[in-house]
């Protein structure tokens, strides 16, 4: 068998954290210069992907292998421009994630090496959920992904790790329980029709009734919810994000969780669109309630790591928002969310981490002044911040102006009150900054190093990104359009918005 590119991309960070694994164990360094090399080789192999894609089309790298053929399971492999965009997330902040956690593995439960090749395990089983055509494979690799991230958590993380770990894998595995009775009623109902099959291109033309699309939509909307993380099924993110370190809460919300609105996108919208439609005004009002509840709780936090963990969840709202209200500049502007979001979450938790490694505390009241000691640190701070409240000139400005725009087109109300969670995020973000960087200088903080040459080049590509597709988001959109105008016409409703604005600055 002739391995595909997006096989040889998948396959590459597996064998990475497989030989970073085999390192004895008194050579920690040569393990993580072994899974840098795998995770930069790994973006560079993204990278000509994106390059042809975006000159040939998704059709020079689907792969598609008859895996179990009693199910109708296929190995199946193919690109539409938001798998696309997610996957070069994916490959862009595991190497920044491991230049970042180089030394943050010390003291865990395991040895350095099993940090770094868990990290490289996760990067492989993410990609191929972004690139999965059949829905089978999907599942499998979905539920897959809870392993390296309950061990990078329950492993490495803080006083309360295990708790954190198992609250993660419960919550998740009960939504993974509900989407396999979907994935069983699919294989049911695409066996009475003939041949059974889960390959998104059979199940897609699936003449289902109405119960049944409602009832298979659910088991997977529920899964993705948990995995998004939408209110009411929260909680146990900030607990995750709290106690993990910093680079895996990175890997956590910056890419584990957008395989939740991933798959609305691709398997709610693809497979259920008439459900979509009916489920739509109860799924925008509970994006709704997670965008005001996450910037509200966000405000009365004392825990850094757990007030960027709420921001997180306002910020899912908006993207879920944007994706059911069905609109192709919601849309675009969603999934263009899900990419700019990752990369201001992961500058501000890693920044904060920096933070916290100098001080030995995540608590608000033990800083001040930070910012006449660690001047750096502290603009780099606050950099990430205005990123993450959307500040105009970043990138996350426009993915969020367009998902505003894309649901008042349809739904008037929803969009007006959401505007309050912009209010909401200049509050949290601002007072956040003000209580650690700002003020006297408190004691233990008078000695807080700045960053140095390593901690820079870590998070200055997220800098530099923010800031150009802040100005020039257009080869991003460009890529997401067609797929999002192939999903639009697979729902078939009408759609009422007026074309994404492009200004002078944007051409």
């Amino acid at each position: 068998m002739k391995i595909g590119w997006l096989t040889l991309t998948l396959l590459l960070p597996l064998v990475g954290a497989v030989a970073t694994a085999l390192v004895p164990k008194a050579k920690a360094t040569l393990a993580k210069q072994l899974a840098l090399a795998f995770s930069l080789v790994t973006l560079v192999l993204t990278a000509i992907i994106v390059v042809g894609y975006r000159a040939n089309g998704a059709e020079k790298y689907a792969e598609d292998l008859t895996w179990i053929e009693a199910f109708g399971a296929h190995y199946a492999l193919g690109l539409d421009g938001v798998g696309v965009v997610l996957i070069a997330l994916t490959a862009l902040l595991t190497p920044i994630v491991l230049i970042a956690s180089w030394n943050d593995a010390k003291g865990g439960r395991w040895s350095e090496k099993s940090f770094f090749a868990w990290i490289l395990g996760l990067e492989a089983l993410s990609i191929g959920v972004f690139a999965a055509t059949d829905v089978f494979l999907f599942y499998v690799l979905f539920e897959a992904t809870l392993i390296p991230m309950y061990f990078l958590i329950g492993g490495f993380g803080g006083a309360q790790r295990s708790y954190a770990a198992v609250k993660f894998l419960l919550y998740s595995l009960l939504g993974g329980l509900l989407m396999l009775a979907s994935v069983i009623g699919l294989y049911v109902v695409s066996a009475r029709a003939g041949e059974p099959s889960y390959l998104l291109s059979d199940l897609s033309q699936l003449d289902l009734s109405t119960n049944t699309e409602r009832w298979l939509f659910l088991g997977f909307f529920f899964a993705f919810a948990v995995k998004a993380p939408m209110v009411p099924f929260h909680t146990w993110l900030p607990d995750a994000a709290a106690e993990a370190t910093p680079g895996t809460s990175v890997l956590l919300v910056g890419i584990l969780d957008k395989i939740g609105t991933f798959g609305m996108l691709r398997f709610c919208l693809g497979l259920f669109p008439n459900a979509s439609e009916w489920a739509t005004p109860v799924v925008l009002v509970l994006a709704l309630i997670s965008v005001l509840y996450g910037a509200l709780l966000a405000i009365g936090q004392t825990d850094i790591k757990r007030l960027i963990a709420y921001t997180s969840i306002s910020h899912f709202g908006f993207i879920v928002m944007g994706i059911f209200a069905l609109t192709s500049q919601g849309l675009v502007g969603s999934t263009l969310y899900m990419f700019n979001h990752g990369l201001s979450t992961a500058a501000l938790f890693l920044v904060a981490g920096y933070l916290i490694s100098r001080r030995g505390s995540a608590r608000i009241a033990d800083y001040g002044g930070v910012e006449k000691v660690a001047p750096v640190l502290a603009g780099t701070f606050l950099f990430a911040g205005l990123s993450s409240l959307a500040l105009p000139g970043l990138s996350p400005f426009i993915s969020e102006f367009m998902v505003l725009a894309g649901v008042f087109s349809n739904h008037k109300v929803i969009a007006v009150i959401a505007v309050f969670g912009i209010v909401l995020a200049a509050l949290y973000i601002l007072i956040m900054y003000q209580r650690l960087m700002t003020g006297p200088v408190r004691d233990g903080i008078e000695k807080l190093k700045d960053l140095n040459a390593r901690e820079v080049f870590a998070i200055a590509p997220l800098a530099l990104l923010i800031v150009a597709f802040g100005f020039y988001p257009k080869p991003v959109v460009d890529i997401i359009e067609p797929a999002v105008k192939a999903t639009m016409e697979h729902v078939g409703v009408s759609d009422k918005a007026p074309e994404i604005p492009v200004t002078e600055g944007q051409k």
